[in-house]
């Protein structure tokens, strides 16, 4: 999150931005639309400071750094999900989460479920070492 803080006239200057979706005190929300034709313009060689003042945005007010650090999350975020990923919210509550028991195969729950008596054989000898070296312990001090 950017440390500058918003005054009421830089949140309504803002607001009034067809590229912005809402305005805090401390952060911008951009349309998703804006954020894929600023991926796009960037990938066509387009310097970030660039589409940001094309489209509106002043430079003194977001700050100088915010456009390169925009494009780089929303890069990131278009070479992993494409344009869907601008348009489908990943977080919060309308968020998918992590896959169910019932998403993972079969053959993933088997290889887990194996995995875990390993470990729990393991933990077990191990249990019954220290149990017998405990008594050999206690048969010495007596």
């Amino acid at each position: 999150m950017s440390k500058i803080i918003f005054n009421e006239h830089q949140m309504k200057l803002l607001e009034n931005n067809e590229n912005v979706d809402h305005v805090s005190e401390r952060s911008i929300a951009y349309t998703p639309a804006f954020k894929i034709k600023a991926v796009k313009e960037n990938l066509e060689g387009k310097a970030p400071s660039q589409i940001f003042i094309e489209n509106g945005f002043e430079i003194e007010i977001i700050g100088a750094e915010k456009p390169r650090s925009c494009l780089k999350r929303w890069r990131k975020t278009f070479k992993q999900f494409g344009e869907e990923g601008f348009l489908t919210e990943r977080r919060g509550k309308g968020s998918t989460g992590r896959p169910t028991s019932e998403e993972v195969s079969v053959e993933d729950n088997l290889r887990k479920a194996e995995a875990r008596i390993k470990y729990l054989e393991a933990e077990l000898e191990f249990l019954k070492k220290l149990d017998e070296l405990e008594r050999q312990a206690s048969k010495k001090r007596k």
